[in-house]
């Protein structure tokens, strides 16, 4: 993914998210790419905090429509916070990640899938029965540890931090992210990250 995608996704985000907080923005919305199906995630934080994080684990919509969805998602809809304001928004920093597939990992044990994770590089979907969960490869930024890095995504499952059971399925996936710099929200819409 290039850099010239991420000047697209990230306008179209921001966009979304002033539209319904009626705060006014537009963004070009024509790379005929956008049309195509595609799997994102949308992170907000502010002075470097999570603010908000919502996103698809399975491309099964648009491209256009995956960002503009999760962007509002993120910002009105996160159970973890209260929905963003018009107050904030200039103060909010956008990441929009673009994930590949996701590919089963075939492990024996805890051991087998704590040797398999690759800090940095895996985001992990952890599904048992009913209980899922799942890591975007930043969150290995703050759980550089394989074994913290799984002791969480088992807690934001709804289970014990030690828990493990032979029928654990673990699946792997990588992401192409983009992040507005600082100064883009100082208003130089040239500067991202490509990550």
């Amino acid at each position: 993914m290039s850099i010239e995608k991420g000047e697209i996704l990230l306008p179209i985000a921001r966009a979304a998210i002033a539209r319904v907080l009626q705060v006014p923005r537009t963004a070009d919305e024509s790379a005929p790419w956008l049309a195509e199906h595609g799997a994102c995630f949308v992170t907000l934080t502010q002075s470097g905090e999570l603010r908000g994080c919502i996103g698809s684990l399975q491309a099964h919509r648009s491209l256009l429509d995956d960002v503009k969805g999760n962007a509002v998602s993120a910002a009105l809809h996160d159970p973890r916070f209260t929905p963003l304001s018009a107050d904030e928004f200039d103060i909010t920093t956008i990441e929009v990640s673009l994930l590949s597939a996701t590919q089963a990992m075939v492990v024996r044990d805890e051991a087998d899938a704590l040797a398999q994770l690759r800090p940095q590089v895996d985001g992990i979907v952890f599904e048992y029965g009913q209980y899922r969960s799942t890591f975007l490869p930043q969150v290995w930024e703050n759980l550089a540890r394989p074994r913290d890095f799984l002791a969480m995504l088992r807690r934001k499952a709804g289970l014990p931090d030690d828990f493990w059971a032979a029928e654990v399925k673990l699946s792997r996936y990588t992401v192409t992210k983009w992040s507005e710099s600082e100064k883009h929200i100082a208003g130089d819409p040239k500067e991202y990250q490509n990550g």
